[in-house]
């Protein structure tokens, strides 16, 4: 069992909403920023009495601290910056201290926007960072870094309705020895995103994703990912949407969507991971006091299969036996409720359930000839207690 406490702070200049209440000039900044730190306390139930209190040793604090700003908002021309820093705690179920999962994210970008013609065009191209640094030595083959060049934007061709566009080519590299390898990843989707009638909206993107990762030599065989990607979604708006933008709605509107996604991520158990989820979202405000999400889905996870590496400990899991391609199914749903005790202070709960179902096990070699079979099935249970004061 796991105790998570996160005390966190944000600020922000004025939103829009509240902009709307004291018209004007637009700012020539936007900003925000928060920082929290997360303290994690973990109380084994299983296990050995000396693993037992290895995992309880585990106990560790993280946090985050992130901030955007926007240079002339509401401009023809703009831009925006962004970063974060964050350290994530992520015990070991093997129950030793020195394999924890612990890691640093480093995540910064910058993006130029175009807006002529009243906001009819939206063009974007940006530029993000993104680093992953594992604190423990037998993971360190897993640090990897990645660069990405993004352009994105929609043409709004009638009042409800607006042409989008995405594509990004990454650069991403393993800079220390290990079985991971660098790649080059891909992606372009062309769609269009629209409300049919005020109460009835339609989002479907489709495209193109290819992998590419480096080969060793020439010889070697390299599993990539090389097709079609895309979303489709269908949203009922329970409050009709008085917006004609069709990426105006806001958690204040009631709204019910079902939507199919499928793209590709990469893996530090293969090269990729295919990820084809289904899934289901309500949003329910009522009453201007009490807001309810309800999100759940079901995905497949398509593994490449896995080729085998002779050299304990360079993956970070010891050395793996080879195993062919194999598909989990992965189970989510989430439920969150806000109540908003008047206008500054509210009070949240969230509680979620997620299930890999999976009958594949990896069997791995540790540096001192053990043989463990790890079974990837596994199942979890989360809920929080929150409260949110608006200052």
């Amino acid at each position: 069992m796991r105790l998570r406490i996160t005390p966190s702070f944000s600020l922000s200049t004025l939103s829009a909403q509240r902009q709307e209440a004291s018209p004007g000039a637009p700012p020539d900044v936007e900003f925000r920023g928060g920082i929290s730190a997360t303290y994690d306390e973990f109380f084994p139930v299983s296990g050995t009495e000396r693993g037992q209190e290895r995992m309880s040793e585990q106990r560790n604090v993280g946090g985050l601290l992130d901030a955007s700003l926007t240079i002339l908002p509401q401009r023809p021309w703009s831009v925006v910056l962004d970063g974060s820093l964050g350290r994530t705690i992520a015990s070991s179920d093997l129950g030793i201290s020195n394999q924890s999962f612990r890691r640093v994210n480093a995540d910064a970008g910058a993006e130029l926007v175009w807006t002529p013609g009243g906001g009819l065009l939206d063009w974007r191209l940006g530029y993000r960072f993104f680093g992953t640094f594992f604190e423990v030595e037998e993971f360190s083959g897993l640090t990897h870094l990645q660069h990405s060049i993004r352009t994105r934007g929609r043409w709004r061709f009638l009042p409800r309705t607006a042409l989008i566009y995405d594509a990004s080519l990454g650069f991403v590299d393993y800079p220390n020895p290990t079985i991971q390898r660098s790649s080059h990843p891909l992606r372009a989707q062309i769609g269009i995103n629209g409300l049919v009638t005020p109460s009835f909206g339609l989002l479907a993107m489709a495209g193109w994703g290819a992998s590419f990762y480096t080969s060793a030599d020439q010889v070697d065989v390299v599993n990539d990912f090389d097709s079609v990607i895309g979303q489709f979604e269908l949203k009922w708006f329970l409050t009709p949407n008085p917006s004609t933008d069709p990426a105006a709605a806001t958690l204040a509107l009631s709204s019910l969507s079902a939507g199919f996604t499928r793209d590709f991520h990469d893996s530090f158990l293969s090269t990729y991971v295919e990820r084809d989820r289904g899934y289901l979202k309500l949003t329910y405000f009522f009453g201007g006091r009490f807001l309810v999400i309800l999100d759940g889905g079901v995905a497949a996870l398509v593994y490449p299969g896995i080729p085998g590496s002779g050299d304990a400990g360079a993956s970070g899991f010891g050395s793996l036996d080879p195993e062919p391609a194999w598909t989990d199914v992965r189970i989510d749903a989430s439920l969150f409720g806000e109540y908003r005790i008047g206008d500054s202070l509210g009070i949240n709960s969230t509680v979620r359930y997620g299930n890999n179902v999976s009958s594949t096990s990896l069997t791995t070699a540790e540096s001192d000839g053990t043989r463990v079979s790890n079974s990837l099935g596994w199942q979890q249970f989360e809920a929080y207690l929150g409260v949110r004061w608006f200052m």
